[in-house]
């Protein structure tokens, strides 16, 4: 049984549709699919139509991962993503929330485009949020540098040009790690923090911030097997979901051919993905 709860669609930063990214779930052989866009759930519907037109008996899980602000080792700020599933989409607060993280994030486009003109690199703000839908970010602008020539892929122009703290780099103002967990948990949903060891994207949340959640009440999981963690960092995190009696996710992070890590290659036990469902009354698994 092979359950994925990590997933990117064209609604943010995948490069497959929604329709596309549940076909190729379902050629994958997953049992289960999570769709995770950053900061919205734009792309629920035309996944759930597709799957339901498909006959598979996959089933999907509907969820989000969202932009936020912990505490780092320093005590100063560190961003953090926190996975969120099968929570009320109309949940006002919630939805509040969702729209003005969209809107910081289409800010920060516009301002890192406007310092790559400045060098005299036609980055086109408008053209960019156009096509990139209701949840733009780096990766949008990471594929136009490789349009133009100016690396040969994504992750070359996040190395060169878009890494956090570079020249490039725009700030934007992310939900307090925190209050999001209390959000998404009030939904409704069950509430994951994501990748939190994922310590080559730079500096990482801190572990008595982990813990401070994982005894908290409110956190859902937190995501061990991940492309990004090491041997080490996976037994540590099982360990902290195991004795305060929180799940440990598995999954790909999958983003189409913006990553190179397949959709399944990292999963969740069956078990772990019962207790997930088991705590969630937002909306239902698809399937």
């Amino acid at each position: 049984m092979l359950i994925d709860l990590h997933t990117h669609s064209t609604a943010s930063d995948g490069t497959e549709s929604p329709s596309e990214l549940v076909r190729t779930a379902i050629a994958a052989d997953l049992s289960v699919l999570a769709i995770t866009d950053h900061d919205t759930t734009s792309g629920w519907s035309e996944a759930v139509s597709e799957l339901e037109q498909s006959g598979s008996s996959m089933r999907l899980v509907r969820g989000m991962e969202m932009s936020c602000t912990g505490r780092g080792a320093d005590g100063d700020p560190v961003p953090v993503h926190l996975l969120a599933y099968l929570f009320d989409p109309d949940h006002e607060a919630f939805a509040i929330e969702r729209e003005r993280l969209r809107d910081e994030r289409r800010k920060r486009l516009r301002a890192m485009a406007a310092r790559f003109q400045a060098d005299g690199i036609p980055l086109d703000a408008d053209a960019i949020l156009e096509a990139a839908g209701p949840s733009a970010g780096r990766p949008h602008l990471a594929r136009e540098l490789v349009r133009l020539g100016k690396v040969s892929s994504v992750s070359e122009a996040f190395e060169y040009y878009l890494k956090t703290g570079g020249t490039y780099y725009v700030e934007k103002q992310d939900t307090p790690l925190d209050d999001a967990v209390a959000m998404v948990a009030s939904a409704g949903g069950v509430p994951v923090i994501a990748h939190a060891r994922a310590r080559k994207r730079g500096r990482i949340l801190a572990a008595d911030h982990i813990e401070e959640l994982a005894a908290g009440g409110l956190l859902g999981g937190l995501e061990v097997d991940h492309p990004d963690h090491d041997a080490k960092d996976k037994d540590w995190l099982r360990a902290v979901a195991v004795s305060h009696g929180i799940a440990a996710t598995g999954s790909s992070d999958y983003h189409g051919t913006n990553k190179t890590t397949p959709i399944g290659a990292f999963t969740t036990d069956p078990e772990q993905f019962a207790f997930v469902v088991a705590r969630a009354n937002g909306v239902p698994v698809i399937g």
